[in-house]
């Protein structure tokens, strides 16, 4: 008889954290059982956590994650991206989101925002799907999730984060178009702010601008490509630091990672004519922007958003990290590891924000 999975729930109540031991699911056609190796927690299921971003519930929490395949439907031929067989024993990851691929958002090509979304580590648990979450030692992927293998070469937790933080970046440079030899500007330079500074590198952008309120992340930017470095004081807009750099010019590109619309503000006054802000970073409420439109028209600026990404956005993370992961520090960003008995204090670590991502480790002993 299998062991039983592990979880830790979400309660929506009182304790917080549950641990909860259920029997392996019967798998129907298309689906595949995945023994969760890494799961890093992502600043939403912080948030979640702390309470300051609902959720619905009971549900497990994250949605960064790699795993191994340990049960596959025997009548079902399962294939990840490329159209490769997954076998067991195959190191994968997958879209945190599975879209109907039918609905008229999916047609479009916005399949992240499918009419009915499924999203792991954002589900309320039912009787059919109750491991949709990274915070357990398996997780259950539904039929239709788009599954990727893992290159060898990547550490667990360095891949991880690709499913969410990496791929989310891909997505935002994707919306940007071409940067090569043009500058740059990273407004907050967190796990998404220091992912997009090697990625402008990388692609060849001319100029690379980090900003960050905090001296330490500021160093790390440099460390990950930036050229130049901004550290956020309140008596120096960032803007102008900006124009410094940039002999009064501005930059052609800001990839805003921060949300706080201060920050936004002044990063659109730090774009040239014809620049191109790709914002990332407001996924919480906050003051609405004030924007002079008249300033977009003359100025020929443009603003763009995206949420989440599409498949091919995933693809893009692994490739850029198995190829980048030795020209940038990525091993450091995520130095501290829990075993699932220990999710209270990885949490608590996430919180501290001395790391930029905290793993829990389901298979590690506490």
């Amino acid at each position: 008889m299998s062991d039983p999975c592990v979880s830790i729930i979400l309660t929506g109540d009182t304790p917080a954290l549950q641990r909860t031991e259920v029997k392996r699911p019967r798998l129907q056609p298309g689906e595949v059982l995945v023994e969760i190796l890494c799961c890093t927690i992502c600043g939403s299921d912080l948030h979640t956590y702390e309470g300051t971003r609902s959720t619905p519930c009971p549900t497990i929490l994250g949605h960064e994650m790699v795993g191994r395949v340990v049960d596959l439907h025997p009548e079902h031929l399962t294939v990840d991206f490329l159209n490769r067989p997954v076998n067991i024993g195959d190191r994968i990851t997958w879209s945190v989101a599975v879209a109907c691929q039918k609905c008229e958002y999916c047609r479009r090509g916005l399949t992240q925002k499918c009419t009915s979304l499924f999203k792991y580590g954002h589900q309320k648990l039912t009787d059919e799907n109750y491991l949709s979450g990274g915070l357990a030692s398996h997780c259950h992927l539904v039929k239709g999730t788009t599954i990727f293998k893992v290159p060898a070469s990547l550490p667990d937790q360095i891949a991880s984060p690709a499913n969410c933080a990496t791929a989310t970046v891909m997505a935002a440079f994707r919306l940007a178009g071409e940067i090569k030899d043009r500058s740059v500007l990273i407004l907050g330079a967190g796990m998404l702010g220091i992912t997009a500074t090697a990625v402008a590198k990388s692609r060849g952008a001319a100029s690379v601008i980090v900003s960050d309120i905090n001296p330490q992340r500021v160093q790390r930017g440099l460390e990950f490509g930036a050229t130049h470095s901004i550290l956020v004081k309140k008596d120096q807009p960032l803007h102008s630091e900006v124009h410094h750099l940039t002999q009064g010019r501005g930059v052609d590109f800001v990839f805003d990672m921060t949300g706080v619309p201060d920050v936004i503000e002044s990063g659109l006054e730090a774009l040239d004519i014809g620049g191109t802000m790709i914002l990332v970073g407001s996924v919480y409420p906050a003051r609405p922007l004030q924007v002079s439109a008249e300033q977009v028209v003359r100025r020929l600026l443009k603003i763009e958003g995206i949420h989440n990404y599409i498949d091919l956005d995933l693809a893009n993370a692994l490739n850029f990290l198995e190829r980048y992961q030795h020209t940038y520090p990525f091993q450091k960003l995520c130095d501290q590891s829990y075993s699932l008995e220990e999710v209270t204090q990885a949490f608590e670590a996430s919180g501290e924000h001395h790391s930029y991502r905290v793993a829990v480790l389901p298979q590690k002993k506490s």
